[in-house]
């Protein structure tokens, strides 16, 4: 083989590469698109995928099919998505937990979330509140803050999990406050509200979206929000940082990715399209009702985002000797 044969064939083959990218971009997506859950149909997850993915497969002209794979917070999901092939037509919903709690608090996961996972973007954050009981007698949450600096130990509350944000938002509201409350943990938001309800726990820790409907019918109240501005959808529910209990905002956020190795113009379409249907009026709207809040993002800002805060809640876990069971 001479030279100038070599240097025709080797331009032939970065030729044919690049003419492949663009069609590839172009044709995407050829079949429907799945979409992994981690977390039970009814869901707050479950509900903003759904509501997503009706948009996207109205923009994409092919259908999006929303697959539930709940459980081990979000790991059975996320393994599986690591695993599947990297073509763009599978995606999976991630958030704190799944990719920066999980490897924090456990000491094996089936997934590596750096190397198994690039970033789409945003889609919404969720505002997380302290709430009560309506017969508690606890009426703020710097009463509550209070309570449990005096009585360290005597105050308990309800969590969802060692490993949801919910948590997490407490542990950094223990931490900055220097109290000592006693968090009950349950497997979930469900059995917490029954729970609060009955009056078998007195306070809780959850998202916006998991509560309104029941704040709306008053079966129990707000206490706080974990948040610098007050939230549109409960604009009467004062912020930690109005009550004078420091710099303290957590929220939980959720994200698409996709496996590590999926081309990158297939990656910008993704992208490009999530941000199109998280900005639209009718999304937008839905989101607002159900108490969450819109964020469309590129994937460079939803990439910024997990890596602040897989630094400070790292250590956050780490100084607080936090361990999953």
């Amino acid at each position: 083989m001479n030279r100038r044969f070599l240097l025709q064939s080797l331009a032939l083959a970065v030729a044919t590469a690049f003419l492949g990218a663009v069609h590839a971009q172009d044709d995407f997506p050829r079949k429907p698109i799945r979409w992994i859950v981690g977390y039970p149909a009814g869901a707050s997850s479950d509900f903003v995928a759904r509501t997503v993915a009706t948009s996207l497969s109205a923009q994409l002209g092919q259908q999006v099919i929303v697959e539930n794979k709940p459980g081990s917070s979000g790991s059975i999901a996320a393994d599986s998505a690591a695993r599947a092939p990297a073509d763009g037509y599978t995606i999976v919903t991630v958030d704190n937990g799944i990719l920066i709690y999980n490897p924090a608090l456990y000491e094996k996961i089936p997934y590596e979330p750096v190397k198994d996972f690039a970033p789409i973007g945003l889609m919404v954050r969720m505002p997380i509140l302290l709430l009560a009981n309506n017969e508690a007698p606890l009426r703020s949450m710097k009463d509550f803050a209070d309570a449990a600096r005096k009585n360290p130990g005597k105050v308990s509350y309800g969590s969802p999990g060692i490993g949801t944000p919910h948590n997490m938002a407490m542990e950094m509201f223990k931490n900055h406050n220097k109290l000592f409350a006693v968090p009950i943990q349950y497997r979930g938001g469900a059995p917490m509200l029954t729970d609060i309800m009955g009056g078998h726990i007195q306070y809780m820790v959850l998202d916006v979206a998991s509560s309104m409907s029941s704040l709306k019918a008053n079966k129990f109240r707000p206490l706080g929000v974990f948040s610098r501005a007050r939230l549109a959808s409960l604009p009467d529910v004062p912020t930690t940082f109005e009550l004078g209990l420091g710099d303290v905002e957590a929220i939980a956020w959720q994200g698409i990715a996709v496996p590590s190795a999926t081309p990158e113009s297939v990656r910008r379409r993704l992208s490009t399209e999530l941000a199109k249907a998280i900005a639209s009026p009718e999304v937008r709207a839905k989101f607002m009702e159900f108490g969450l809040e819109a964020t469309p993002s590129s994937a460079a800002e939803m990439k910024a985002l997990w890596d602040s805060d897989q630094k400070y809640w790292s250590q956050l876990i780490k100084d607080r000797k936090i361990k999953a069971e």
